[in-house]
């Protein structure tokens, strides 16, 4: 019995892991159809309109300690950007490029003013702009900026400067509008990330995430917009993806496993870019004609810029790692863009108290460690109740088999004696059921949390573990895993049935398996519960069998 429920845990909580993603896998490469704007235009009109056509760059180079960036010189938009201290999934020689423009990948950060009201640029479509320079390192400084200038136009001349700051994912984004045409001019500003659906590098059926548009406001908090429900909207011709459109802060942007790149309405403790209008923002997440996905906003200037005057609108984007640590002072509650899904109220706390452990230790392997051991502390007295309960079934085991070799096929007679047994012995035998099923929330919490955690990308353990978010290159844990799982199936009560006793001893070659795949920071939780566990059950059985002896 104790048996069945042992493998029914295992099985219910990866059913649950794996089931889901399983079920809703990651949106395919998109095709290319036709939606509707906010505006009632076709999306292929406004597309070609306002949106810019990923025509080839004149790149401007820019690099800093963290990044090494594209910016086409002509729109001013961020083409490509590779994170220097972070290595590829598939290959650690090389960096991770997390935003590009080639026509297998496609992920850019753009920023443009629109006519007020309009879906057209203020600037005559060829307007180019340019900097002084083609290339820019940060060097020993603190902050570089990139001056971008359109030529005068009408009598309105517009700059785009990008600010870069040392050890920082965020990037200040502002226009410099200046008014020379003596009459008044109104606009509205656009930002937004366009990325394709296609997969991000490293993902398998084994390790997938949630990738796609998100958008936080303080009236709505936290929303996902998956792709399938932008590609619904196209298909219909109709806008009803659930997120919120009007908004006076927040932020909106695009995550996938481990990274984000948001553009940020108001930083920490800061005005909003949209002023206090109801409707000083609107969000904007759809699938363009061009097969494309935005995720963005559309600041609306409240009045026009009087002649003479100048103007500079800020702006904030983020674009790199989830770590809690730079993202949560950011803005408010940015961290929920290091998105644990639906377990976030189990992942999040765990994550924070493996943060709180690691700010004391230093480093995240021991780190995992010690969490394990507070986890296993905490649920002690669940653990002890499923452990006793298995423990009394081990202990009668052998008396199980005699009522059954006296018994043989009178079943019923046989139910009525293990009753019996149960009453004297004062065994429950659902007594280890309750507190297993308990325990799945925390179990897969704790799966999400380390699983999405980028703090464990390339941070070492000890020896051979040097990065914790990759499997173990010699499968060291692996092989342990294997082996504690078997000696604890030597600690439960003998199976009866022999088909039974057949599934505990392949249980641990097929969950082994599956943690070759996994990463090591998981796979080490996992090892070091089983050996407290080993311990514990140990400890327990051997009380149990002796007070039965002592009895007997």
């Amino acid at each position: 019995m104790e048996i069945k429920r042992l493998f029914a845990f295992a099985v219910i909580s990866l059913s649950i892991l794996f089931g889901w993603n399983y079920m809703f896998p990651p949106a395919k490469k998109p095709t290319p159809d036709v939606a509707q704007t906010e505006a009632g235009k076709p999306a292929a009109q406004a597309d070609a309109a306002a949106q810019g056509i990923l025509t080839a760059t004149d790149p401007i180079k820019v690099k800093t300690d963290v990044f090494d960036i594209d910016i086409d010189q002509a729109t001013g938009d961020i083409r490509h950007m590779t994170l220097l201290k972070h290595d590829a999934t598939s290959d650690a020689s090389k960096n991770l490029v997390l935003l590009n423009d080639a026509k297998d990948y496609t992920y850019i950060a753009q920023a443009a003013l629109l006519k007020k009201g309009e879906a057209s640029y203020l600037l005559p479509e060829g307007t180019k702009f340019v900097a002084d320079q083609k290339q820019y390192d940060l060097g020993n400084n603190d902050k570089i900026s990139v001056r971008l200038t359109a030529p005068e136009v009408n009598g309105v001349q517009v700059s785009k400067i990008y600010t870069f700051h040392r050890d920082s994912y965020a990037i200040d984004v502002s226009f410099d509008v200046k008014n020379n045409s003596g009459q008044p001019v109104a606009y509205d500003a656009m930002y937004r990330m366009l990325r394709d659906g296609s997969t991000p590098e490293g993902e398998s059926w084994f390790v997938q995430s949630y990738t796609g548009p998100v958008v936080y406001t303080s009236e709505s908090k936290y929303q996902k917009v998956p792709f399938k429900e932008l590609d619904s909207d196209a298909q219909s011709g109709k806008d009803t993806a659930d997120y919120q459109r009007k908004t006076t802060d927040g932020w909106v942007g695009i995550i996938q496993h481990y990274f984000v790149s948001s553009w940020i309405l108001n930083r920490q403790n800061q005005p909003s870019v949209c002023g206090t209008q109801a409707d000083g923002c609107n969000m904007v997440v759809r699938k363009r004609s061009d097969g494309l996905y935005e995720a963005g906003v559309r600041v609306n200037s409240p009045a026009a810029l009087a002649a003479g005057q100048s103007s500079v609108l800020p702006m904030t984007l983020y674009v790199g790692p989830a770590e809690y640590n730079r993202i949560t002072p950011l803005a408010d509650n940015f961290e929920l863009s290091k998105d644990f899904g639906m377990l976030h109220v189990f992942a999040s706390p765990l994550f924070k108290l493996l943060n709180w452990l690691h700010g004391f230790v230093g480093n995240w392997g021991w780190s995992i460690i010690l969490l394990t051991i507070i986890v296993k502390a905490v649920l002690f007295p669940l653990t002890n109740a499923s452990y006793k309960s298995m423990a009394k079934m081990r202990a009668v085991a052998p008396r199980l088999n005699e009522l059954k070799a006296q018994y043989g096929d009178d079943r019923m007679k046989m139910q009525q004696e293990m009753m019996a047994l149960y009453k004297k012995e004062k065994i429950n035998p659902l007594g280890g059921c309750l507190p297993m099923l308990l325990q799945i929330p925390v179990f897969l919490g704790l799966y999400w949390a380390l699983f999405n955690s980028v703090e464990l990308r390339q941070a070492p353990w000890m020896g051979w573990i040097t990065d914790l978010a990759r499997p173990d290159p010699w499968f060291v844990l692996p092989i342990i895993m294997a082996l504690t799982m078997w000696f604890q199936t030597t600690l439960n009560p003998p199976p009866t049935d022999p088909m039974q006793a057949k599934m505990i001893k392949i249980m641990p070659l097929v969950f082994s398996f599956m943690f070759f795949f996994f990463p090591a920071g998981l796979v080490l939780y996992y090892v070091v519960n089983n050996i407290l566990s080993i311990a514990q059950q140990w400890y327990i059985n051997k009380k149990i069998e002796n007070g039965m002896k002592t009895k007997s």
